[in-house]
């Protein structure tokens, strides 16, 4: 009598496992096709921007060669390509190039309009800041000064990697304001700061003896000429960036 009992009871227990196995195989097997199709997605995904990126370097570097090479047209043409590439440091590199083109034609709002753009799509805070520098250099003849200083005054902070580039613009933005003294304080921080290059110094020690000497429309040619100078070079610090040089 026990087997027959015991029988039934495995009996039993091999239905309510049977019973289980219906209920959660579909599951089982769902979660096994969601993880497939999200495992195909990422290396679709991976695949697709490291194309990208192959095809936005070689583009950028043509670019490149026919701006060197004074084919202006052309260059335009494939960095207008570039900059509706899914590669998002050379997009913004790319629309940097287009800004500097503007800039040729004194079109200093359409140049604007396109360093703002590559300081959204940039990929890393060096080229981030270097666009929203070019940006504000863009508007030192044409703006209110308060709107230069607005864009300034956030590249000041601690870290940021164009502090000194744009104290200098900043100060040249009070001397041409009338601001000597909020001028003067710039060249004062400058030159006391540790991590400034050397010329940085030495200009806004000249640019306080100036000042204090009562010459300031020279100071004031003087920052400007230092505002025109570009950023130090961006591309090493991106990853993104393994082929093409960076913007000239």
């Amino acid at each position: 009598m026990s087997d027959l009992f015991h029988e039934v009871e495995e009996q039993l227990r091999s239905d309510r496992y049977r019973t289980l196995a219906r209920k959660v195989l579909p599951w089982l097997l769902g979660l096994a096709a969601v993880a497939l199709i999200a495992g195909l997605g990422w290396w679709g995904w991976s695949h697709f921007r490291e194309q990208a990126i192959h095809k936005a370097s070689e583009q950028y570097a043509a670019g490149l060669d026919a701006a060197q090479q004074g084919q202006t047209d052309q260059a335009v043409k494939i960095f207008t390509e570039v900059s509706k590439s899914q590669a998002k440091g050379y997009k913004s590199l790319a629309l940097l190039q287009l800004g500097g083109f503007r800039l040729e034609k004194k079109d200093a709002a359409g140049a604007v309009k396109l360093f703002d753009e590559a300081a959204a799509a940039a990929p890393s805070p060096v080229l981030a800041d270097a666009a929203r520098l070019k940006s504000a250099f863009a508007l030192l003849d044409t703006a209110p000064a308060k709107d230069v200083e607005a864009r300034l005054t956030p590249l000041l902070e601690d870290g940021r990697p164009y502090r000194v580039q744009a104290r200098e613009a900043l100060a040249f933005t009070k001397l041409t304001a009338g601001n000597l003294a909020g001028a003067r304080g710039d060249f004062v921080i400058i030159s006391g700061m540790l991590d400034a290059p050397e010329g940085a110094r030495a200009r806004a020690k000249a640019a306080i003896g100036l000042i204090d000497s009562g010459s300031a429309k020279a100071v004031a040619q003087t920052a400007r000429a230092a505002a025109a100078l570009p950023p130090t070079a961006i591309a090493p610090a991106m990853p993104e960036l393994p082929q093409a040089p960076g913007p000239q």
